[in-house]
């Protein structure tokens, strides 16, 4: 099962404030799911005035929208389509957009939702776009939901980081 989805759950948008970063590279593969992002926040009640709708030239770019963003929203959710080519360019942009999405998390405390889809074909990217069959940009909006839920169950603050001291 490479490819099950989380039970649904009840979640509830109301009063939450969401950014949605999507790229305009594969415009036609993100699209749909910018579109199906939306429709699921408002299904779970975030009102329209709470979706900050942002657009990025393509996927190596959204860590950086992301980040700037995020201290007026609950949750970033971002979009993109990275499709592999001939050249090496698919492993520098799908991994660096990845690895800079998750530093920027980490380092604000707001959850930035990996929705960029990493396939080989044009053909893997429609169909995981499509709502009627993968719907990830349903799929994002739902985990951005979720995580805001969760975080809303634990401390404000975080922690002091541990620092280790060797034994004097």
């Amino acid at each position: 099962m490479a490819d099950e989805k989380p039970r649904a759950q009840a979640l509830d948008g109301r009063g939450k404030r969401f950014a949605i970063v999507a790229a305009r590279f594969n415009q036609s593969v993100v699209d749909p799911m910018l579109e199906s992002a939306i429709a699921t926040l408002k299904r779970h009640g975030v009102g329209e005035a709470d979706i900050a709708v942002l657009r990025a030239p393509g996927a190596f770019e959204l860590p950086l929208i992301g980040a700037r963003v995020a201290a007026t929203v609950d949750a970033v959710i971002t979009l993109g389509a990275v499709i592999r080519g001939e050249t090496p360019h698919f492993d520098f942009v799908a991994g660096e957009s990845a690895a800079g999405l998750q530093r920027a998390a980490l380092e604000t405390g707001v959850p930035m939702i990996f929705g960029v889809l990493t396939t080989n074909t044009d053909e893997q990217a429609m169909a995981r776009a499509d709502p009627a069959r993968g719907d990830k940009g349903g799929d994002a909006a739902l985990a951005a939901l979720e995580m805001v839920t969760v975080l809303a169950t634990l401390p404000a603050d975080k922690p002091a980081p541990r620092t280790h001291r060797p034994p004097t």
